[in-house]
């Protein structure tokens, strides 16, 4: 009792150990991220008032709409770090598949409020053609913002934040909506008679922001529904259990995504002629296992059964 006692003691710190350096990578990265947005979204507005160019513009309405996400992940990062409690048995992850649900949402109102604006304005007649200053100034967001999301996916996987990776998508969108409002300028440059296309720039900076939306989203909402995991996922689980030593066969496998990772829920059955002892030794073999070498599992809950022969 006191070798278990001690070795979920040692489970329960190297646990909360994680989640405290998970939050401070988050924040860390985050804080830089904001600081990133603050600057691109000035620069892209001043220049794109400037010279002219409403996709421009509409872009740097997309890095302000970084902003707040970057926001709310700094705010929230804590609070889903924070180690499980009485009120909270399975800890508070859920609260970060919420900000990556909300983060989906806010980038589908900018898509569809963009594409809403573009279409409306569609007519409208433009006179000059936008300034080499906002074909820079989208140049230097395609590579900012792309290194903003390398940077912050990379953190992201390597801390299990799915929020972080919501918010590095964030990033990558804001890249891929510069790329059209560069194209725009460079033909509006050659021919100023096609002003239309800054604003069917506008309408692709619109797409890509909604396809990003959708899928950080969708994502989100298969978590608070209690997907199970893929079937490659529970296809391994299954055999690192049945491969481990003592285990005759196993069955009943449950599984749910929370926060950064997996919860395991499986029966495995064993020989019936074993002590009490002897059984729960293999069924911590088995935890230990699929702690170690599962995919992404943050809790596991073992049933011992005794194995039948037909």
């Amino acid at each position: 009792d006191s070798v278990d006692g001690s070795r979920a003691a040692t489970e329960a710190q190297r646990r909360k150990e994680f989640a405290l350096h998970q939050a401070a990578e988050v924040r860390r990265v985050t804080f830089w991220g904001l600081m990133a947005n603050i600057a691109l979204t000035a620069v892209k507005f001043i220049v794109g008032q400037v010279s002219g160019s409403r996709a421009l513009v509409a872009d740097a309405v997309h890095s302000l709409s970084d902003t707040s996400t970057d926001i709310a992940v700094l705010v929230a990062a804590p609070y889903w770090a924070a180690p499980a409690d009485a009120d909270h048995p399975h800890g508070h992850g859920r609260i970060e598949t919420l900000i990556s649900l909300c983060i989906g949402v806010v980038l589908g109102a900018v898509g569809a409020g963009l594409a809403y604006k573009a279409v409306i304005t569609l007519q409208d007649r433009h006179f000059t053609a936008p300034g080499w200053g906002a074909f820079l100034a989208a140049c230097l967001s395609i590579v900012a913002k792309e290194g903003l999301y390398r940077w912050t996916a990379h953190v992201g996987k390597r801390v299990k934040s799915s929020a972080m990776i919501a918010n590095a998508w964030h990033h990558r969108s804001d890249a891929f909506s510069s790329v059209p409002v560069a194209v725009a300028v460079l033909a509006t440059r050659v021919r100023p008679d096609w002003g239309f296309l800054d604003h069917v720039a506008t309408i692709v900076v619109a797409f890509f922001i909604l396809r990003a939306a959708l899928g950080i989203a969708w994502g989100a909402v298969r978590q608070l529904l209690d997907t199970a995991a893929t079937r490659q996922d529970r296809e391994q689980i299954t055999n690192l259990a049945r491969t481990t030593p003592g285990v005759k066969h196993v069955h009943d496998l449950r599984t749910r995504q929370i926060g950064p990772g997996l919860q395991v829920d499986i029966h495995i059955l064993v020989d019936p002629e074993l002590t009490v002892r002897e059984g729960h030794d293999i069924a911590g073999a088995v935890k230990d296992k699929l702690l170690r070498q599962g995919p992404d599992i943050v809790d596991v809950l073992i049933h011992v059964e005794p194995f039948e022969h037909p």
